[in-house]
């Protein structure tokens, strides 16, 4: 049983709560049962620990498990896992573009998985999908879909629509939703900004959600309705 805090193992674990060291070790931790599950379907897992000597792992201490663990009550069990890379071909495409909130991205590609939009496109100042509330507000959603993060996102958008992509933005001021045809990507903005300049300019149309008494959706709300509205349109 690992016992110390000192120990070499536990010390990579909690370095693992930060990015640089995640992308430098191409690494990250998910917590719990339904996590791990999905890691070990459809991932790369390659160690787990666990505070239950009846559960496979490393045991360690529960004061272990306290320390590393994110959340106020700490899981049973938590894995190292490899970073996931697919490639998927999907007709409908997700784009982020400086989504800063990891639960707001979590949370949209958990609906993008369940609606279809199976590859997602991320700008650099995305939010970082192996944060830890970003897997868990995913609910594992991170092992389904093609997810890639771009330096340069606009120049995706154009070989998306070179590709013969529809290319829509969600504005505030834009038009209510419609069908558009059979390849489409969804480009959803910053929490505070939106959609930027640039990204609009690429758009081939905006498009936007109506509601009363309330001037707009939070992004991982509105992009989740124009996932499920446009799902059982583009198949």
């Amino acid at each position: 049983m690992i016992e110390s805090k000192q120990n070499d193992q536990i010390k990579h674990i909690k370095k693992l709560s930060q990015k640089k060291y995640r992308d430098e070790h191409n690494e990250f931790v998910v917590f719990g049962e339904h996590l791990i599950e999905e890691a070990e379907k459809h991932g790369n897992v390659k160690i787990i620990y666990t505070t239950n000597n009846a559960k496979k792992g490393i045991l360690i201490t529960k004061d272990l498990m306290n320390t590393l663990s994110q959340t106020k009550t700490a899981y049973e069990r938590l894995a190292i896992v490899e970073k996931v890379n697919k490639n998927i071909n999907s007709n409908k495409v997700l784009i982020l573009e400086d989504i800063q909130d990891p639960s707001n991205v979590g949370a949209l590609l958990r609906s993008a998985s369940g609606f279809g939009f199976k590859k997602v496109i991320l700008s650099e100042k995305c939010a970082d999908i192996y944060n830890d509330k970003a897997i868990r507000a995913s609910q594992g959603a991170i092992f389904h879909l093609d997810i890639k993060r771009y330096e340069n996102i606009y120049d995706e958008i154009k070989a998306l629509k070179d590709a013969g992509y529809m290319m829509l933005a969600a504005d505030t001021e834009g038009n209510a939703t419609q069908n558009y045809g059979n390849l489409v990507a969804l480009i959803l903005g910053n929490e505070g900004s939106g959609i930027s300049d640039e990204a609009k300019l690429l758009a081939d149309s905006t498009v936007s959600i109506k509601t009363e008494t309330i001037e707009s959706l939070n992004v991982a709300i509105a992009g989740s309705i124009l996932m499920y509205e446009w799902s059982y349109r583009w198949k």
